[in-house]
């Protein structure tokens, strides 16, 4: 059913040109494929430095921008532009139109591929656009999909819950949101789900992405950490470079020192040769420490050392090396008490928890169970038919309390899809949880 009507389309004696300015290489590739659907030509830009030199190199009949730039402030960016190139159709990717913007020729084109590029969105977003009052037609109201909502085209595989009683349709995240509201234009495609909780984890990403910050994540084993921390990394000036992951938990002590920091020849034994540690190997990039909390106290100091003046020691070298690498670290332990209790060092701890985040168990947004299980069914699917759920499968996941979370989920539907062969349904037999041993 279609909620909107398709825009006119206009008679041109050349090519339209949209340039898309985006962090977020997947919401300019859909509106890109929206876009070329309507006969325009489309250029991309990574932010705002990049839209400003594809613009003075040829000049586009229209720019949608992000709601947010990893290098200039959104509003200043706007303004700037506007006033460069007065007579390019500048547009933000929530639809919104500066006031003193000139409607173009083709202003109707650009919202409709808003609109049908957020219909694509996996975050399950039903939001349209709107234009300021200042624009020549009414602009509609504009709301955020409730956390209960389900996309568009999309059939629950799960019962959906109600809003409860007096809850507006404005999604917040609690005190910490201080009121904000959350739109589709702040959600990562790598996270799943719509519930409020999780918004406000694209939220933080995106404010923290483009600086030097440390960022410290927190949350229950399979909670999707080592995601934000690739989300960081992709939103930042750091993309081209390295993202270097090292699990603490998953090396021997004896062996992390020189895993962490590199080693030369000879400098104990087993070491026929030197090697590069992960910090070094991450120069330029971001280094990502998983379960931090892991860490041997020892250890600890000489990362404090290399988080306060960027220089590390080879195991077995006198020779310091400087290097420039923003760290990301993670735990399924609340660090902060760990830290008051003597399990790690407070003045790293300060030093690292500078931005905090904060992945919620499954059980804290349990409304995106059914989302979840179409994005790995679908994932599943890739090299063979989609399977879909009965009642009895999705009665069973639906009565299951999740501790292993979103992972738990993935691999309960990867032993499912296994399990039931060339079936093309999922009952619940094949929902196997692995908690008994016959």
């Amino acid at each position: 059913m279609q909620l909107y009507p398709i825009p006119p389309v206009i008679p041109r004696m050349r090519p339209r040109t949209a340039l898309v300015a985006s962090a977020d290489r997947s919401f300019r590739q859909r509106l890109a494929q929206v876009l070329c659907g309507l006969r325009w030509q489309v250029r991309e830009a990574e932010g705002g430095a990049q839209a400003w030199t594809e613009a003075e190199a040829a000049l586009p009949d229209a720019v949608i921008v992000d709601s947010w730039l990893p290098d200039l402030d959104l509003g200043e960016f706007l303004r700037e532009f506007k006033g460069r190139f007065p007579e390019v159709d500048l547009v933000t990717a929530a639809g919104n139109v500066a006031a003193e913007s000139p409607r173009g020729p083709y202003r109707q084109e650009l919202l409709y591929a808003l609109r049908r590029c957020q219909e694509t969105d996996t975050a399950a977003w039903n939001t349209i656009p709107s234009l300021q009052a200042s624009d020549t037609e009414p602009a509609p109201a504009r709301t955020a999909a409730p956390a209960h909502a389900a996309p568009r085209n999309f059939t629950p595989l799960l019962p959906v819950l109600p809003p409860a009683a007096g809850k507006t349709t404005s999604i917040q995240t609690g005190p910490t949101a201080q009121g904000v509201e959350l739109n589709a234009c702040d959600r990562l495609p790598e996270l799943v789900g719509n519930a409020a909780c999780m918004l406000e984890i694209s939220r933080r990403v995106r404010l923290v992405a483009a600086r030097m910050t440390p960022v410290l994540i927190e949350g229950p084993t399979g909670s999707g950490k080592e995601l934000v921390a690739e989300a960081l990394h992709r939103l930042s000036a750091r993309s081209r470079k390295p993202f270097v992951a090292l699990n603490c938990a998953a090396i021997p002590e004896a062996l992390l020192e020189a895993e962490l920091f590199g080693h030369t020849r000879g400098a104990f034994t087993g070491a026929v040769q030197g090697r590069t540690g992960r910090i070094e190997a991450a120069d330029g990039g971001t280094l990502f420490l998983d379960e931090i909390g892991e860490m041997p106290l020892s250890l600890q100091v000489k990362l404090l050392r290399f988080v306060e003046c960027g220089e590390l020691q080879r195991v077995g070298d006198n020779e310091r090396v400087k290097v420039d690498v923003r760290i990301l670290a993670a735990t399924h332990r609340p660090l902060a008490q760990h830290a008051q209790s003597g399990g790690f060092r407070s003045d790293l701890y300060y030093r690292l928890a500078v931005f905090l985040i904060r992945t919620p168990s499954l059980a804290e947004h349990a409304e995106d169970l059914p989302l979840l299980v179409e994005h790995f069914l679908q994932q599943l699917g890739r090299d063979i038919p989609v399977k879909r759920l009965d009642e009895s499968a999705l009665s069973k996941l639906a009565a299951h309390d999740w501790p292993g979370n979103v992972r738990e989920l993935e691999h309960v539907l990867e032993r499912g899809v296994i399990l039931a062969g060339e079936s093309p349904v999922l009952t619940a037999r094949e929902i196997d949880f692995g908690l008994t041993v016959n």
